[in-house]
């Protein structure tokens, strides 16, 4: 039998709940796409990857139009997600709270022109819808993860 103090909390330190898995698997996803935005053949025109702006007409996977200045926010959006993971309410914060940065985005996207300088990210129609499902999904995942039973 382990005690409030003994043995047995090492096991319970570890475990995981439902809302700290998903804010870890989508802060490790962002890690992913972060670093295949730099890797040629995975990101089509590599060459034309620019630092910012929408005249980079490099694309992940062929279709969601990159830059350096994207790749960074990818790389750090998975970073906040594996250190606010540690934690309940880092971790309900950082879905719920990035997921509302998506829906931003997915609206500025809309807003903005896709070549206009307000486009420095930059961003396509694609990556546009994909920011729309991300925000669902994260909001989703963050309440849906800490609801309470009755």
């Amino acid at each position: 039998m382990a005690t409030a103090s003994g043995a047995g909390d090492v096991a319970y330190s570890r475990h995981r709940t439902a809302v700290q898995t998903a804010a870890l698997a989508v802060g490790i996803v962002f890690l992913l796409v972060g670093v295949l935005g730099f890797i040629p053949g995975v990101t089509t025109n590599y060459s034309d990857l620019g630092f910012a702006g929408h005249h980079s007409e490099a694309k992940l996977l062929g279709i969601f139009q990159v830059s350096v200045l994207h790749n960074i926010v990818h790389l750090l959006f998975g970073v906040a997600g594996l250190a606010l993971a540690r934690t309940v309410g880092g971790a309900r914060n950082y879905l719920i709270g990035g997921g509302v940065i998506y829906l931003i985005l997915w609206l500025y996207g809309l807003v903005v022109g896709q070549n206009t300088a307000a486009n420095f990210v930059p961003l396509n129609t694609a990556d546009d819808w994909l920011h729309l499902v991300l925000a669902i999904g994260m909001i989703a995942l963050g309440f849906l993860t800490t609801r309470r039973r009755v």
